[in-house]
């Protein structure tokens, strides 16, 4: 196993405050991953891409654009190039004129996708409590 490094030693704890949610072997290698997968999945785009393709099955990039609202050109190639590089969507290039790509979700984004749906549900569950903590907030 790799020594913690500053970067992911802060992840690696020797307690947990949600008992079974960490692994017990403590990999920093998965430390790494999480840290990784936060930022990534932290960025609204990549969240709203999965869930927007996990809905809908197989997208041309257009398709997508349109159905992902506000994201653009640029900012939809990379989040797709940086998905696929991390096995969460798969890119299928027909040999056509003019060129013809889309993508789809792998098995893998799906069962991130699913493990995304408990924050969506968390957020349903307590919007009001957050509403009003804010709106505290905002008045002191």
């Amino acid at each position: 196993m790799k020594p913690a490094t500053e970067e992911t030693s802060h992840v690696v704890s020797t307690h947990s405050l949600y008992p079974g949610c960490q692994p017990e072997d403590k990999d920093v290698r998965i430390a790494a991953l999480m840290n990784h997968l936060i930022g990534r999945i932290g960025a609204k785009w990549t969240i709203l891409v999965l869930e927007t393709l996990g809905s809908r099955g197989r997208m041309r990039f257009t398709e997508l654009q349109a159905a992902v609202n506000g994201v653009s050109q640029k900012v939809l190639a990379s989040v797709l190039r940086q998905m696929e590089r991390d096995g969460l969507v798969v890119r299928t290039v027909y040999p056509v004129v003019p060129p013809h790509v889309d993508y789809m979700v792998t098995p893998m984004g799906a069962t991130l996708g699913q493990a995304f749906c408990g924050v969506w549900l968390w957020a349903k569950e307590n919007l009001e409590e957050v509403e009003q903590a804010r709106e505290n907030f905002d008045t002191q």
